[in-house]
């Protein structure tokens, strides 16, 4: 199957092989940016998602608007750009533990429903 100009194929189990259609040429219409009824009403049917009339017209213009702003992105140039999987340096902000008495055990147990001498009574989950 040949979409948008070019043959998409992917491994399936076994020896077949499952080709993928391009959803950016065939399922929906992002030449023009605009979502139809129809796209829209399959989307929430994906979702499982009930909508009303005037929720699909404003859902076609809405989404359609994201659609257009996703083609802006996808003309700026990033052959420069190296990958990456985070845009800041990430490090984990911790304090230092710091050794301190618990509390009595009859004042945790103060308000357990269900308790026997020093521990929380719960019921047995066994599957």
């Amino acid at each position: 199957m040949r979409a948008g100009g070019r043959e998409i194929r992917r491994r399936g189990w076994g020896e077949k092989t499952v080709l993928l259609p391009i959803f950016r040429y065939e399922c929906y219409n992002w030449q023009t940016m605009k979502l139809s009824r129809e796209e829209v009403l399959h989307i929430a049917l994906l979702a499982r998602l009930g909508l009303t009339e005037a929720e699909v017209d404003k859902l076609s213009e809405q989404l359609s608007d994201i659609l257009e702003n996703f083609e802006a992105l996808q003309q700026v140039d990033t052959t420069d750009v190296p990958p990456t999987a985070q845009s800041i340096p990430l490090q984990n902000v911790t304090k230092d533990d710091k050794v301190a008495d618990s509390l009595p055990p009859s004042q945790i147990l103060a308000n357990a429903p269900r308790k026997e001498g020093e521990y929380f009574r719960v019921k047995a989950v066994l599957e």
